[in-house]
């Protein structure tokens, strides 16, 4: 299972909009992207997945890349994250030739989960431009959430920002919705019939820094 907030660790009142940026052309932009993020979240709950989606897109010219949502149920890989999804992706041969050593080098990745820390620590390596997701990971979080693997100081490989709060709201309850249902992987599944719900989210607040 992709390694996300436990119920416990989704905040629950006042939705706190995505920090706006000084360029609000590249707010709006930020902000469709990760709306395509979402819908590939969308389709990872529909499979039964936790619902996390992801996009890649080339800064110069706003194409897309690559796309990616969680599979680790159905391939039974505990590795296979959005993020990797896309970037297996990326780096295939049927895609775009991608500088080397830094393929990911002019590239943003929208996110719908702040990635975990062997999915930050894969993006800094390939040389990933800047972040930008919906919710923290409390748990597993590799930009700042628990340990803040894009800045730390690295002999080789550049930091990279990474931007939170985009579309947090939806990000969160597509996550309550899949903790909702019944796990048919978990070793005991645990009853959830009386489970609710909860619509309301936490003001965003800040990263921990490591």
């Amino acid at each position: 299972m992709h390694p996300c907030p436990s119920p416990d660790d989704l905040p629950s009142p006042t939705p706190a909009p995505a920090p706006a940026p000084a360029d609000t052309s590249q707010h709006s932009k930020d902000l469709a992207y990760i709306a395509l993020a979402l819908q590939e979240a969308r389709d990872a709950l529909s499979a039964s997945e936790v619902p996390v989606g992801c996009i890649f897109v080339r800064n110069s010219d706003g194409q897309i890349l690559a796309r990616g949502r969680n599979r680790t149920n159905e391939l039974r890989n505990a590795t296979r994250h959005a993020e990797l999804e896309a970037i297996d992706h990326l780096l295939s041969p049927s895609s775009p030739a991608l500088p080397r050593p830094y393929p990911l080098q002019g590239i943003t990745l929208y996110v719908t989960v702040e990635p975990c820390i062997m999915c930050s620590s894969a993006l800094r390596q390939l040389g990933i431009s800047r972040v930008v997701y919906g919710c923290m990971n409390a748990r597993f979080g590799g930009c700042g959430g628990v340990w803040a693997v894009n800045t730390i100081p690295h002999p080789v490989h550049s930091a990279y920002p990474a931007l939170p709060g985009y579309a947090r709201e939806e990000s969160i309850l597509l996550l309550r919705r899949f903790y909702l249902t019944e796990n048919t992987n978990a070793p005991v599944p645990k009853s959830k019939a009386r489970r609710v719900l909860k619509m309301d989210i936490e003001p965003l607040g800040q990263p921990t820094q490591s």
